[in-house]
């Protein structure tokens, strides 16, 4: 049986479309085998958004070709759109016979769905595959990511929308991905439904940027469908699968969303891309909200559920942060309390306006000021723990993995990495399994890699 290894780099949506490549294979005859490994075919799937990203993702392709002399490489993804020739480069110290590496840009990624079927016919197969890829088709279809089975996750996901119609000055993401585009509520519907047959207790929502969710299928007299409307017609048309909705914006918390986001179907646990507490550093941005939409985004999801988990992303230095903007987002952070703060150096990426914006920080700034968010972080989500001893939660298992011990790990539905002792249920626990759990302790090595025990309630 030929095998496929699978490397994903980046954000929940890579993480989804890899999911669906490792699906398709796997129906296409292949054993999935994980990373690193030797096997007939590699996959890369690259990020982007830092410079670290892109610098793991040439290691990871540099050993992989290395390690590999056998194997055919497909790199794809964002990194793929953007610097393709750059990429393509790293195997140049082969012969020509040698050479292996394909590379598949990001908006052509849907074409590794069907290179099972193609490799099914004879060895032409593969080079007609290519050759349809160096002639620009067959056109990629950021849709056709559709993962009945989950082969990394016990959670499964469902892409809602790819994109983004912003240009916020320090992303690249856009660049690669494109303008915002979302899929049609009714596919949406049928998608949530299958994965609720198939047995999943919960899906996430992800896309680029859903908060600029907008089918424009026509309804209500031609009035489009956005997130709220999105939600409310999946919460009735499907019965029992709970929805966990991925980052939004905190300009996008708006009554109608917030009023939606009370049904007890959709997890409590939200992620707004804060970016920055500061004014000006948002202006600088060209994000479109200021530090008081931020408040009232965390002021309004708090009304609307019983302490939510509420997380953040923040850039630490971005060019021309003073010590006082610094502060500021500091301070706002420290007020809003949030469960956990996703803190990321600034990165310059080539082609954004920020890569000429100046002065830069110095790294010793952006250190002090990472490790003074990480600190927060970190206060924050035991703040967070300790309020939620003793309560009652809904958790699903997930697979469990040599670092584990004696525990079988469980996400709860307000986002606790719980440790529930194996030994609580005859027979063990398998992976998506849903269970009723009191968050009965912290774990003995708290902080480590459990934020909580739980006890299972029979």
């Amino acid at each position: 049986m030929p095998s496929i290894a699978i490397a994903t780099l980046g954000c929940k949506l890579n993480q989804l479309e890899s999911e669906a490549i490792a699906a398709s294979f796997r129906a296409g005859g292949f054993s999935l085998v994980p990373w690193p490994a030797v096997a007939d075919i590699l996959v890369v799937n690259t990020c982007t958004v830092t410079s670290k990203a892109e610098q793991k993702a040439r290691r990871i392709i540099r050993k992989a070709l290395k390690d590999n002399p056998d194997s055919l490489l497909i790199v794809t993804g964002c990194y793929a759109q953007l610097d393709g020739p750059a990429l393509a480069a790293l195997e140049e110290e082969l012969s020509p016979e040698e050479r292996r590496l394909v590379v598949v840009p990001g908006d052509l990624k849907s074409a590794l769905l069907d290179l099972p079927r193609r490799l099914g016919s004879p060895k032409a197969g593969l080079e007609n595959w290519c050759g349809d890829l160096a002639a620009g088709s067959p056109a990629g279809d950021p849709f056709a990511f559709n993962a009945g089975d989950f082969s990394f996750h016990s959670r499964s996901s469902l892409k809602i929308q790819d994109g983004c119609d912003r240009a916020c000055s320090y992303c690249r993401v856009t660049l690669a991905r494109g303008k915002s585009v979302s899929q049609d509520a009714g596919r949406v519907l049928e998608r949530l439904r299958e994965l609720e047959d198939r047995g999943y207790g919960e899906t996430t929502l992800t896309g680029v940027n859903i908060s600029q969710y907008r089918d424009d299928g026509g309804r209500r007299g031609g009035k489009p469908r956005e997130l709220p409307e999105l939600l409310d017609f999946l919460l009735q048309g499907a019965s029992r699968i709970a929805l966990r909705l991925s980052s939004l914006d905190p300009g996008s918390i708006s009554p109608e969303l917030l009023a939606v986001l009370k049904n007890p179907r959709i997890r409590p646990h939200f992620h707004l891309s804060v970016q920055s507490g500061s004014g000006e550093i948002l202006k600088r941005m060209r994000r479109w909200y200021v530090p008081e939409d931020i408040t009232a985004a965390v002021q309004g999801l708090r009304s609307c559920r019983e302490d939510p988990f509420i997380a953040c992303d923040i850039i630490a230095g971005f060019p021309g942060e003073t010590d006082a903007e610094f502060q500021r987002t500091y301070e706002l952070c420290n007020r809003l309390d949030f469960a956990w703060i996703h803190a990321f150096p600034y990165s310059r990426r080539p082609g954004t306006e920020a890569a000429g914006l100046k002065p830069p920080v110095n790294e010793k700034d952006i250190t002090c000021r990472m490790e003074a968010l990480l600190d927060l972080a970190r206060r924050g989500r035991e703040r967070y723990v300790r309020r939620w001893l003793g309560k009652t939660v809904e958790a699903l298992t997930e697979v469990l993995n040599d670092a584990d011990g004696p525990s079988t790990p469980a996400v709860s539905e307000n986002y606790l990495k719980l440790a529930i002792p194996t030994s609580d249920r005859a027979g063990g626990l398998s992976p998506g399994m849903s269970l009723r759990c009191r968050i009965a302790a912290l774990p003995p090595d708290s902080p480590g890699r459990f934020d909580a025990i739980g006890e299972i309630i029979p």
